[in-house]
């Protein structure tokens, strides 16, 4: 998990912290021959920087297959109710840089 350093707008809960990077696509699915049909080497490393809260919380609500088929971009993880009520609350919490 590649960590930002400096504090940053988190793109899912808007939190001024330091990101982490999420593949839009896990990459534990990148090896699969599916997968690789579908998208290009640069598709599959396509990611959003996000807190370690909303990082966290993507990779527990949602398995690998989950994320790379239903909500492989950003506005698909922002759209979904499960994940929304999870960003809403992440928003509240305190700020630690």
């Amino acid at each position: 998990m590649r960590k930002l350093k400096e504090a940053q707008p988190c793109a899912c809960c808007k939190r001024c912290v330091p990101l982490t990077f999420h593949h839009l696509i896990p990459r534990k699915l990148h090896r699969r021959k599916g997968f690789r049909r579908r998208f290009t080497k640069e598709e599959l490393n396509i990611g959003v920087h996000v807190c370690q809260k909303c990082h966290r919380g993507i990779h527990a609500l949602y398995d690998e297959v989950t994320l790379g088929t239903r909500l492989q971009s950003l506005e698909h993880l922002l759209d979904d109710e499960l994940l929304g009520g999870h960003f809403s609350w992440v928003a509240k919490q305190r700020e630690r840089a």
